[in-house]
């Protein structure tokens, strides 16, 4: 293409050479050499046209395409539209300055005209959100609800304190179970932080195992964290906090504090609760079944005994008081789902 435009301007060059010097005033003629004057005259126009052509056409041509294809549909289509509203303008301004006499007759309208339509489409991509953000109150648009943001290597899955301080989301990561960019905001660091410096000393151990967990996940390269700076001013409760954050961000809690998941299950977003994960993988137990326990403490009621299976469910032994650190094998008369887990009431075997 730019051979092709060079050979144009190269020819181009020449009839203007030739054109001046026919239409000069017989400058070439009566001199010694004359032709070989009007050849090397030609010549250099037509080195001239081959040289400058393509910046007059193609260079110019190819950085208003390039320009163009880097505008998004918004800077393009307000720059549309304000160079039409300025050639109106110019337009209308230009009728009455048209009847001057002379040559501002002739020029000052197309320079009004040039001067509004450069100006009106400058200022309408500059102020395009304010414009579009106008239209749309007014109703004359309608913006479509952009979906929520997805992260290639998975969800992001905003993070509560709760699990941070309780410390198995560590192991479960650790599984498999859990994939994608955990959420951390700012001002559950925050709160971690000022658990951690509680003078209690429950509260100031709980604070530090939920920084270690923090820093031992972040060393893990299988499930990122990432530490956001988003803040809510207006709302003072972390838990309606993390409820917001979640909205904007991905629809999805991780928790196991009870109060925050009826919250957050209210206003449409996703929990992920610990504690109902490891309900629900604990092993099935059904009435009649026969197990071997150790006893190792007494329960509320008189005569019964308490003790555990290896996933921490708690069994309650009838009449097992008197069996107190001794391994008793059981059979199962009932399962007792409960907010706060799965409790199994049991009775010593009878051979």
């Amino acid at each position: 293409m730019i051979r092709t435009i060079r050979v144009l301007g190269a020819a181009l060059g020449a009839l203007v050479g030739l054109g001046i010097a026919a239409a000069g005033t017989g400058q070439f003629t009566g001199v010694e050499y004359a032709g070989f004057i009007l050849a090397a005259w030609t010549i250099a126009w037509s080195v001239v046209g081959f040289a400058v052509l393509p910046y007059l056409t193609v260079v110019p041509a190819g950085w208003l395409v390039r320009s163009v294809q880097e505008l998004s549909t918004a800077e393009f289509v307000a720059a549309v539209i304000g160079l039409f509203m300025g050639l109106l303008l110019g337009l209308l301004l230009s009728l009455p300055l048209s009847q001057i006499e002379g040559p501002l007759g002739t020029w000052l309208p197309l320079g009004i005209s040039l001067f509004l339509g450069l100006g009106m489409m400058g200022l309408t991509v500059a102020k395009r959100f304010d414009l579009i953000a106008a239209a749309e109150g007014a109703g004359l648009v309608r913006r479509p609800r952009a979906a929520p943001e997805r992260d290639e290597a998975g969800p992001r899955i905003v993070v509560d304190t709760s699990v941070l301080i309780d410390g198995r989301i560590a192991e479960i990561v650790d599984s498999g179970f859990v994939y994608g960019t955990l959420i951390v905001p700012r001002f559950v660091l925050e709160e971690l932080q000022h658990i951690a410096d509680s003078s209690d000393t429950l509260r100031r151990n709980r604070g530090r195992r939920g920084l270690e967990i923090l820093n031992r996940m972040q060393r893990d390269p299988r499930t990122p964290v990432e530490v956001v700076e988003d803040e809510a001013p207006t709302i003072a409760e972390v838990d309606a906090k993390l409820v917001e954050l979640a909205k904007s961000r991905s629809r999805v809690v991780l928790t196991n504090d009870f109060n925050l998941n009826r919250v957050a299950e209210l206003q449409g977003v996703r929990v992920m609760n610990i504690n109902s994960l490891a309900n629900a993988v604990k092993p099935a137990v059904l009435p009649g079944e026969e197990l071997r326990v150790r006893i190792i403490q007494e329960g509320k009621e008189p005569g019964q005994g308490v003790g555990f299976l290896d996933d921490g469910t708690m069994i309650v032994v009838e009449g097992g008081a008197r069996m107190i650190d001794k391994d008793v094998d059981l059979q199962v008369t009932r399962v007792l789902q409960t907010v706060a887990g799965r409790m199994i009431f049991a009775q010593p075997r009878v051979d």
